[in-house]
């Protein structure tokens, strides 16, 4: 079953007077339960490609369709409720709300989609657990090292049980260790919870942990494999 279908999808940027073409006619689709990075250069499009992908911008050209939902078939309402509801954010620079605890930023999605406090509270805990941050729940982000930031990223993305994370350049602030127990989380939750990840990223070490490589350069899809 595909999650993800871009079909011709284009994207041009302007620059004052210049356009800037950042994707270009880019057609692929994605099944249920792959872990893929999307990698290339800087500039190469692959960041621009996950906010598509995930309802964040919208393409100039071309159709996406997500979960079974065109996204040019869809009001900005709707498409809000299927960002909430069925896709979790990794972002590269974490966008934790600092005056928020690591549980209370786990729940934060949960509570936009009006679950009950207590469910709420009992969910957080328990993805907190899987991220290794036990224990840390009553701490706000400046208390926490920058890999831990990012596993309460992670556990924010995954604890309403999306269809898809799109996790952005999730490496890119980690050393190599702290990276490395970052991706076997989550490579472990896409084998346990058939949830689909797709990354942007020039790290090697993702791409030795994706099972599939869409290689992007100059807004042009250069090559697409499993391996």
């Amino acid at each position: 079953m595909n999650i993800v279908e871009c079909i011709d999808v284009s994207k041009t940027y302007r620059q004052g007077q210049i356009e800037v073409h950042a994707l270009e006619d880019i057609s692929f689709t994605i099944e249920k339960g792959e872990f893929v990075a999307v990698a290339g250069p800087s500039g190469s499009g692959k960041t621009t490609l996950l906010n598509l992908v995930g309802g964040l911008d919208a393409a100039d050209s071309g159709r996406i369709v997500v979960d079974g939902k065109s996204f040019d078939q869809m009001s900005s309402s709707a498409l809000a409720r299927l960002r909430l509801h069925r896709v979790g954010f990794v972002f590269q620079a974490y966008n934790l709300i600092p005056v928020l605890s690591a549980v209370e930023n786990v729940e934060f999605v949960m509570l936009l989609q009006k679950i009950p406090a207590r469910e709420r509270r009992q969910r957080a805990r328990s993805v907190l657990d899987e991220v290794g941050l036990a224990g840390k729940y009553d701490r706000r982000p400046a208390q926490l090292s920058g890999g831990q930031q990012q596993r309460v990223a992670v556990a924010r993305a995954i604890v309403s049980n999306p269809s898809i994370v799109l996790a952005d350049e999730p490496t890119a602030n980690l050393d190599s260790k702290t990276g490395n127990g970052l991706l076997e989380i989550m490579q472990q939750m896409n084998a346990e919870k058939k949830v689909t990840f797709i990354f942007s990223t020039h790290d090697k070490m993702v791409m030795d942990y994706a099972r599939r490589l869409i290689l992007l350069h100059d807004g042009r899809l250069q090559e697409d494999r499993v391996k």
